[in-house]
Order: structure tokens, then C-alpha cells, then sequence
């Protein structure tokens, strides 16, 4: 079975070269979401949300996907696809949560987001906390590491001294 989507808009950032490998909700720079004037009216009362979960085409990898994905800033361990945050995945399909600034006619004003200019966007929902925010999710794998508050710095794409 496959499936086709259509973009609904694209997403403005700074990067063209390289992005975070999450979002920073501080980045310095213009973020937005663009969509498509025919979609404009699915904005209505989306500025009454905080947060937005953002569902976009991966389209700059040119890698092909494997099952096992190396983490090399936590050691070259070895994680399943699945179980990790990698790009390069089976269906390029990448997902942000991000900060809603302002909804101006077909544009949302958003805070970092972590894709490349040009990004184009499959679908917007709404971040709702009591549905969204699972407070015992854990850090899987992650937990199991050495060093986790540093390596979690590099999850976020935060830049630290090492």
C-alpha cells in the first residue's frame, strides 16, 4: 500500500546549510510556517493554542535508511531506527513541537524550528497539554547512559563545551 500527500505550505527558517538536530525554542532568526492561501481559513483559532505539533517532509536526505542507526555523540552505540531521532528514516517524515508567536493570514510566527528553508509542511495540530504530556515517558535507552545531562545537550543541538 502506499500514499501519496500533498504539502499543505512550506516552512521558512534561517538554515540552508545545516539545521539543530531538535528545535531551540530561542534561536535567534525569522521562523514561520507559510501555508498555501487555500488553507489559510484552517488557521482559525489555532492562536489559542501555546503549541503546535508541526508534520513535515524530511527532503534533503539523501542517505538511504537502515534498521540500525549509530549514535556517535553517545559512543558509536547502535540503536533500531525506531528508537531513535534519526533523519534518515523508512518514510521521510519529521516532527517538531514548537511555540506559536503569532498567526498572521496564512502564516504562523513560530519559535526555532529544526528544518531546513523550504521544508514543506504535511499538517499542523495542536499541543494539548493534558492529552500530549506524559509525565512518566521516561528516557528509554537513554537513561542507561553515562553522562546523560551531557549527552542529552547533544540531543538538543544545544552548543556546550564538551
Amino acid at each position: 500500500m502506499t500514499f501519496e500527500f500533498d504539502p499543505i505550505g512550506v516552512i521558512r527558517t534561517p538554515y540552508t546549510d545545516s539545521a539543530p538536530y531538535q528545535p531551540i525554542a530561542d534561536d535567534e532568526g525569522d521562523f514561520r510556517i507559510a501555508l498555501d492561501a487555500r488553507f489559510a481559513a484552517g488557521l482559525s483559532e489555532l492562536d489559542a493554542f501555546r503549541y503546535i505539533y508541526v508534520l513535515y517532509v524530511i527532503d534533503r536526505v539523501a542517505e538511504k535508511p537502515s534498521m540500525t542507526v549509530p549514535i556517535h555523540w553517545a559512543g558509536d552505540k547502535a540503536v533500531g531506527v525506531f528508537a531513535s531521532r534519526s533523519p534518515v528514516r523508512p518514510n521521510p517524515i519529521g516532527l517538531s513541537i514548537v511555540q506559536i508567536r503569532q498567526v498572521v493570514g496564512n502564516e504562523i510566527v513560530t519559535s526555532g524550528l529544526d528544518v531546513f528553508d523550504g521544508t514543506p509542511v504535511l499538517d499542523i495540530k495542536p499541543y494539548i497539554d493534558e492529552l500530549d504530556a506524559k509525565p512518566d515517558a521516561g528516557f528509554g535507552w537513554l537513561g542507561d547512559l553515562d553522562d546523560r545531562e551531557h549527552l542529552l545537550l547533544h540531543i538538543k543541538g544545544v552548543p556546550h563545551p564538551y
